[in-house]
């Protein structure tokens, strides 16, 4: 079996926040391969689903993100899935808007989800990178990524989240390569190869 890991917080306060776009593509990801439907257990909320041929338990932490680790290894324990099957999506602020890369274990870059996960389950899982871009002050980080997304930003995310769910299976598969350039290319043909912060785009018409 393999573990599909969206991150973010619980609740419907931080449900359309920047952190939560692992969410996000989760439910994407449960919707596009009629997943069962969501129950709790470990620590979370979890569906199985046939993706690609692969059984895959996606699963939403809901320790808040600073504890995700804890949800993870609890599910790795019980269905005994080896740390090079379990997959985390998560928000980005070193990839610009609309973006996805894909990479297995490095830094966590700040990033508390993953550093849970690290601390509880080790470093060399895969990571698929969502942007959401960078405020561009580190003092304005936090509340950026505890921001909702922005109405223009809406149509890009749910794009993203679709390409996603659509070309999951090379993910179960790990075809990383074509998984990346197959969102690429979807996300492109759909007129995202250039999107701004919110903001951003104002600002550069003044000057």
């Amino acid at each position: 079996m393999r573990l599909f890991v969206g991150l973010g917080n619980p609740g419907s306060r931080y449900a359309r926040n920047r952190h939560n776009i692992g969410f996000m593509a989760a439910d994407a990801v449960a919707r596009a391969h009629a997943a069962s439907p969501w129950r709790r257990r470990f620590q979370g909320e979890t569906a199985e689903a046939l993706i690609g041929g692969e059984k895959v338990l996606i699963l939403k932490p809901e320790t808040y993100m600073n504890e995700s680790g804890r949800a993870v290894a609890e599910a790795m324990r019980f269905f005994k899935i080896p740390l090079s099957d379990v997959t985390v999506f998560y928000d980005e602020l070193d990839l610009p808007p609309a973006k996805l890369r894909v990479k297995i274990g490095g830094g966590n870059a700040g990033h508390n989800g993953l550093r849970s996960i690290t601390a509880h389950c080790g470093n060399e899982y895969r990571r698929v990178r969502l942007g959401i871009g960078h405020p561009g002050v580190k003092e304005l980080v936090h509340s950026y990524v505890l921001g909702d997304f922005a109405k223009a930003e809406e149509p890009w995310v749910e794009d993203l989240c679709r390409a996603i769910a659509d070309n999951a299976a090379l993910v179960a598969k790990g075809d990383d390569a074509s998984f990346q350039n197959k969102v690429h290319l979807a996300m492109e043909g759909r007129g995202w190869a250039d999107v701004k912060r919110p903001g951003e785009q104002a600002k550069k018409d003044k000057e």
